[in-house]
This record gives C-alpha cells, sequence and structure tokens, in this order.
C-alpha cells in the first residue's frame, strides 16, 4: 500500500526499475482481477442470486435455509473479493504511475472507496441470515445489499475513467482498450445514478460495456509481463 501514499512528480521518467515494477504490477493486478471475477462469480451468481426470488420474502427465506452453507460461502467470497480489490487498486497504481501520479493515485482512492461501500454492502448479507425468522425484514436487508453496491459502482466509475484515460495516454497500452474502460465508466456511472435519481430505474449498461474490463484482464497478464523501459 505505500504505492498509493506516496506523491512524486507527474509524470516520471520510465527507466529500467520503473519497468520492471510495472511488469511485475501487471501480473499481481491481472492475477487478482481474474481471482475477483472467478470468486465474484460463484458469491453473487453461483450461491446468493439462486436463492432469491424477487417480491417472495417466504420462498427467499426458504431457499437460503435450504443452501444456507452455500449462502455463506457466496458471502466469504465476496469478501475475499474485497481484499483482492485493495491489492489491484495498489498494482494498478504503480503500473499507471509513470503516465501521470496523480491521476493514478486517484484512480487507487476511487477504487477502495468503492470497496469499502461494497463492504458495507456485503455486510447486509449475513444480516440477512440472521433475520430468516422474519422473512420480509431479511428479504430487505438483500434488497439493501444489491441498492449499496450498485450505488457505489458509482465510485467504481470514477476508477475506471480515471485508468480508461490513463491507459489512453500511456504510450503502452493501445488506445482502443482506454476507450473501452472509459466506455465501460460512463455504463456504471449511469447505471448508479440512474438509481438514485430515476424511481425504479434498473441498471442495465454495465452489463453491456463491461468488455473493457475484460480486456484490461488479459492485456496485463499477458502483454503488461512484457513491458520494457
Amino acid at each position: 500500500m505505500n504505492a498509493l501514499l506516496n506523491s512524486s512528480s507527474h509524470t516520471p521518467v520510465r527507466s529500467v526499475d520503473t519497468a520492471k515494477s510495472q511488469r511485475s504490477a501487471s501480473l499481481v493486478a491481472g492475477l487478482a482481477l481474474t481471482l475477483m471475477a472467478v470468486l465474484s462469480g460463484f458469491g453473487v451468481f453461483g450461491a446468493i442470486q439462486p436463492s432469491i426470488t424477487p417480491g417472495n420474502a417466504e420462498a427467499t427465506a426458504a431457499a437460503i435455509l435450504g443452501s444456507e452453507l452455500m449462502f455463506r460461502l457466496g458471502i466469504a467470497s465476496l469478501i475475499l473479493v474485497i481484499v483482492l480489490d485493495v491489492i489491484a487498486a495498489s498494482a494498478l497504481h504503480t503500473l499507471f504511475a509513470p503516465v501521470n501520479q496523480s491521476l493514478s493515485r486517484m484512480a487507487a482512492w476511487f477504487r477502495l472507496a468503492y470497496s469499502a461501500v461494497f463492504l458495507v454492502a456485503i455486510l447486509q448479507l449475513p444480516i440477512a441470515v440472521s433475520l430468516l425468522a422474519e422473512p420480509v425484514a431479511a428479504l430487505r436487508a438483500i434488497e439493501a445489499f444489491y441498492t449499496i453496491w450498485n450505488i457505489g459502482l458509482i465510485l467504481f466509475s470514477f476508477h475506471l475513467l480515471l485508468i480508461g484515460y490513463l491507459a489512453f495516454r500511456s504510450g503502452f497500452m493501445a488506445k482502443a482498450f482506454g476507450i473501452l474502460l472509459i466506455l465501460a465508466g460512463i455504463g456504471y456511472s449511469v447505471d448508479g445514478f440512474g438509481l438514485v435519481i430515476i424511481p425504479d430505474f434498473t441498471a442495465f449498461l454495465g452489463q453491456y460495456l463491461f468488455v473493457g474490463e475484460v480486456v484490461l484482464i488479459f492485456w496485463l497478464l499477458i502483454k503488461g509481463r512484457r513491458l520494457t523501459n
């Protein structure tokens, strides 16, 4: 985490040591983001979401009781995602600091802020489990998880917008990758603000514009490890 706290010049010169640090950071970030995708996919779509029947508190409570261990494993996997998010934030800061130190640090703090909000959202889930004897209250806690998470994605969208800009300006990543990341950030931002401003809004853009995040993972694991000074 020291990389998040150091504040040097705006655009350091890329030396051999800088390139080596970037290669290491690229690998760490790529692995962290890959594990996050697996764990969050299992947690949300494999363990938590199958037990939820929107608008039906009794059915939801019964489903969770029937697979409570799986539900709890889903919660645990999402907590691990938070840990990996912190690692990814630090590694991406190291990778993009030579492009612009201040913006890279800001992007990292936005991701950390999002992680804190996501943790608050996740904490609604064990509360829901403890309230299964009161199905309506349990379902409200689950709905709070999704609401807090989706609104927190506003912070994540700013992270992606900054990372997209840094990628576009980097010179070591194709500009198209930066554009895709910026589009992903716009999608999450529209979804998050839509939930805040528009009654009964349904988030939809993020699920179509996330391709930039996927492309970033492949770049980090394949091309980023080969950066030269």
